[in-house]
């Protein structure tokens, strides 16, 4: 089994001016996902507004605070699915249960020597 860390990403103020309608479909579609996908959910979160994002970078020695994220986009990182399958194929189905307004990336998982399990 493979880890896939599943990134949803979308334009920042979609979800504040939908519909309230629309807001409630897709938080169906998160509950959806977890009922089908389970226990091969191996974490998960939404993340707060880009507002709130802090880059931090090292440069000569020194760290660079800066307010904001760590780059300009039209979409921006929403949350996340860390999920364990035997296949891209199968993480692909079951991104397909959640909401329309993401992006998604999908990308497998490297295991590092000594960093984990």
């Amino acid at each position: 089994m493979t880890k896939y860390l599943v990134l949803l990403a979308y334009r920042e103020n979609e979800w504040e001016d939908a519909a309230p309608a629309d807001r409630e479909r897709w938080h169906q579609n998160h509950v959806n996902f977890g009922r089908e996908v389970g226990d091969a959910i191996l974490g998960g979160e939404a993340l707060a507004g880009t507002d709130t994002a802090t880059t931090v970078r090292r440069r000569s020695g020194s760290v660079e605070l800066t307010d904001g994220p760590y780059t300009e986009a039209a979409e921006y990182l929403g949350g996340f699915y860390l999920v364990e399958a035997p296949d891209l194929d199968q993480v692909v189905k079951w991104s397909e249960l959640l909401p329309e307004i993401y992006s998604i990336e999908i990308r497998p998982c490297v295991p590092i020597e000594g960093l984990t399990d």
